[in-house]
Order: structure tokens, then C-alpha cells, then sequence
């Protein structure tokens, strides 16, 4: 989501880096640069205006000026700025305390409330707890129906509410099965409206009054910028929100709503959503976010996501597989489908360090998510036999693959030149000693697992 801002950003600090010396003049100019593309990127003007004076401050100053790399103490500077005004770290859930917990889930219609409520109960179920989804909309239709199809998905029990009943009630009963059933987590998925209004707010503030709520989460659509931090200002002064919550941070949002929601509110985001999947909710670290922001990846939360799917035992037989040229078509499905659990391939690529700056790799097309999915058909239409042994796949055969997949043999020729490529690269690699048989590599110094 930060791409346009990254690339403006890289952009006025590439000038500061081509001068051998910095004075107040030229970091005024890479600060007016910096400002534009904050704007730009519908930041809350009165967020750039203090944001722009408190690093030109620091920026100016002797130590920075007379450093041997002036241009990379700026960007360090604009680093922890940007971590300060994203929140400085990571907020858990109130989890402790009072049991059960109960966590309700506010914000307008259409900002993701209850597919937000079913990912984060998926989340906290992982996490060994117990939790029970309350759906407390009896105004959209289809709203209760939603959430029990998204609890069954994933297997956690949902309140049984009726749209006759008030809000209110439906939560105060929710609260009486838990107690029943030892369930240690209550989630409420409450109604949104297209725009606040009195109605909505004294609601949720009944619901508040009658259960004891640990957390209030505002859930905003990061599409909307500046819009959704005026609606969260506005709940957070009638409703005394704990955190928020951004969906849709994997579209083209701007980045707006993500650097002015904490200063606006004082409230942190503590989870963002980058998919719609269940498992598409992740614990938002400012500190990565600042680092993906300013083009320098974001390799911790590569390495978690990866750790979250791959399993140790099967990354080691795996390969002992590549170690023996035994790596099959099998294996490089079980990999594809473990890089679809992960997320977007454009997501994952935009963690990686320094890749904005691959000049023919940003004029190259977007990773298409459709021909991951074609190359899944593909191997998904081939025999065992032949997913084991791709030598015997004739002409016939493709022919067979291509009509069961619903593709074209030409489409089932590239999937196969790829895999030959693949294990070419794997066998070069190997005899470069670069791959070591099932051992755990070590990472870069200064990581940790």
C-alpha cells in the first residue's frame, strides 16, 4: 500500500545522498519533498506540518551536518519519526484480567467489521484460546448468516441471535453462554451505519454499559484515508476507543489513514488486515511499517509469515529432495500452495530490502495471482505418476492436462519449462554448496527468529 509514497520518499533522499555535504538549504528542499509526498499521500495536514518541523529540527542539527554520511542520518531521522507517528511499537490485546474477555468491534458499514471479527477470532484460537463470535447486527441482512458461515470456516462456535432481537439483549445473553461454557474470548460484531449518526453511537453505548467490554476496536477501511480517521476521532470521543484496526491495507490505499489515525486519536492500530482470508490479519509493528515506507523491507515479518506455514520437518525433507535432483512436480505444488498461504506475491515482494529500487523490476508487470492459480490447475489435472515423472508427459498427455485444467497446452508447456528451469537452478545451486541438506540456516546478524 505504501508503494507511491515509498517511491516519492526514495526520490528526495536520493538528492540529500548525492551531496558530499548537507547545509540547512538543502534539507529545507528535501523536506518540501517529503512534505508534498505526505500530502500526497492524505496525511492529515496538521500530522505533516508538526511531523516536517520536528525532523528538519533534528535534521539541522551539528551532529547531523557534520557526519561523514549526512544523507543517512536524515533517513534515519525520518525513520523514527515515521515509527513514533505510527505508534513507536506493537499493541497486543488486553488478553489478561477479567475473564472472559470481551472485545467488541465498531465502525461504519462496509469497513470489514465482521469478516475482521471472524480473522481475529481464527487469530486468537491459534493462540490456544477459547473464543465465542456474537453477531450484534440485526440490521444488514444476511449479517448473522455472514458470521455463522465464517465460524464454521473456521471452527470457532457463534452466538445464536435472531434479527428480532435488540443489541443490547444479544449481547448481554452472549455473555451468559460463555460463563455456560467456559469460553474465554467474546467477540461482538456490531452494526455500521453509511455515516455516523446519534442512533448508532447510543447503541454501542448501551451495549458498552451493559457488558463489561476489555477491548473497543475501531475497524476503518484504509481506502478511505482521511476519512477514516475523522470517523475514528469521532468514536473515540463518544465511545473511548482502545485501538483500531485498518482492513484493506493490501489494496491501493494511499497510506493516509495509517500515519495520522495515532496521532489524531492517540489510540494505536493494533491488528491490519492485508487479504480477504481468514488468515489475512496480522499485529501491526510500526517499526516494520516505517521500514517498508522508507523502500527497506520488512524481513522479520517475511521470516514470520513463512515460519507460520512451513512446517521444519517438511522443509527438511524437502531438502534432502533437492539435495538427491528428487524434487518433483508433487513438491512444486506443496510449494505453491504454501506461497498462496503466506499472502500476495506483491505483498511479499514489497518486503523484501531494496527491491523498489530494482529499476527492471518495477517496470516489469505485477506478479499475476491467476497464473499461480492456472500452474495449481495444471499440476492439480496430472496423474501421481506423472507429477512424479515429468518425462513421460507427451504430447498426448499435455494435450489430456490442458482440456482437464481448463488451460491451454501452451499454457501447460510454460508450467513445465518452469519447472526444468527450477530444477536447473537447483542443481547449479547445489553444486555451488549454496544448499545445505535439510540444516537450519542461520540469519543476518542482528535477526531473530
Amino acid at each position: 500500500m505504501f508503494e507511491n509514497l515509498t517511491d516519492r520518499l526514495e526520490s528526495a533522499f536520493k538528492k540529500l545522498r548525492g551531496h558530499g555535504k548537507l547545509t540547512e538549504e538543502n534539507i529545507q528542499e528535501a523536506m518540501g519533498e517529503v512534505r508534498t509526498a505526505l500530502l500526497e499521500a492524505d496525511v492529515n495536514f496538521g500530522v505533516v506540518k508538526e511531523f516536517i518541523a520536528t525532523v528538519t529540527e533534528k535534521a539541522i542539527g551539528s551532529e547531523v551536518l557534520s557526519s561523514l554520511s549526512p544523507g543517512q542520518q536524515v533517513v534515519k531521522i525520518v525513520h523514527d519519526e515515521l515509527v513514533d507517528l505510527l505508534g513507536s511499537q506493537a499493541q497486543p490485546l488486553r488478553l489478561d484480567g477479567r475473564q472472559p474477555v470481551v472485545i467488541m468491534l465498531a465502525g461504519l458499514q462496509g469497513s470489514g467489521k465482521t469478516t475482521t471479527a471472524a480473522k481475529l477470532a481464527r487469530q486468537l484460537k491459534s493462540k490456544g484460546r477459547s473464543p465465542l463470535l456474537v453477531p450484534a447486527d440485526v440490521y444488514r441482512p444476511a449479517a448473522i448468516e455472514q458470521l455463522q458461515v465464517l465460524g464454521a470456516q473456521i471452527g470457532v462456535p457463534v452466538f445464536g441471535s435472531t434479527p428480532e432481537q435488540k443489541p443490547v439483549d444479544i449481547a448481554r445473553q452472549a455473555m451468559a453462554e460463555a460463563a455456560r461454557e467456559n469460553y474465554d474470548t467474546v467477540i461482538i460484531d456490531t452494526a455500521g451505519r453509511l455515516h455516523v449518526d446519534e442512533a448508532l453511537m447510543v447503541e454501542l453505548q448501551e451495549i458498552s454499559r451493559a457488558v463489561p467490554l476489555t477491548e473497543v476496536l475501531f475497524v476503518a477501511d484504509a481506502m478511505t484515508g482521511q476519512d477514516a480517521v475523522t470517523v475514528a476521532d469521532k468514536f473515540n470521543s463518544d465511545l473511548e476507543i482502545t485501538g483500531v484496526i485498518l482492513t484493506k491495507m493490501e489494496g491501493d490505499a494511499r497510506g493516509g489513514a495509517a500515519l495520522s489515525v495515532k496521532k489524531v486519536t492517540g489510540k494505536p492500530i493494533k491488528f491490519v488486515g492485508v487479504g480477504e482470508s481468514v488468515e489475512a490479519l496480522e499485529i501491526f509493528h510500526p517499526d516494520r511499517a516505517a521500514s517498508r515506507i522508507l523502500g527497506m523491507g520488512d524481513v522479520l515479518s517475511l521470516i514470520e509469515k513463512a515460519e507460520a506455514v512451513v512446517d521444519q520437518k517438511n522443509a527438511e525433507q524437502l531438502a534432502r529432495k533437492i539435495q538427491k535432483n528428487a524434487f518433483t512436480l508433487e513438491d512444486f505444488l506443496d510449494q505453491i500452495q504454501q506461497i498462496k498461504k503466506m499472502g500476495s506475491l506483491e505483498q511479499l515482494m514489497g518486503m523484501i530490502p531494496g527491491i523498489n529500487k530494482l529499476k527492471q523490476l518495477k517496470e516489469a508487470p505485477k506478479p499475476d495471482e491467476k497464473e499461480l492459480g492456472k500452474t495449481e490447475a495444471i499440476i492439480r489435472s496430472m496423474t501421481l505418476k506423472e507429477r512424479r515423472n515429468h518425462r513421460i508427459i507427451d504430447a498426448s498427455r499435455r494435450l489430456r492436462i490442458a482440456k482437464g485444467s481448463g488451460t491451454s497446452v501452451n499454457e501447460v508447456n510454460r508450467v513445465l519449462k518452469s519447472y526444468a528451469m527450477m530444477l536447473k537452478m537447483m542443481k547449479n545451486l547445489k553444486g555451488k554448496g549454496v544448499m545445505a541438506g535439510g540444516k537450519r540456516r542461520k540469519l543476518p546478524k542482528g535477526l531473530t527468529r
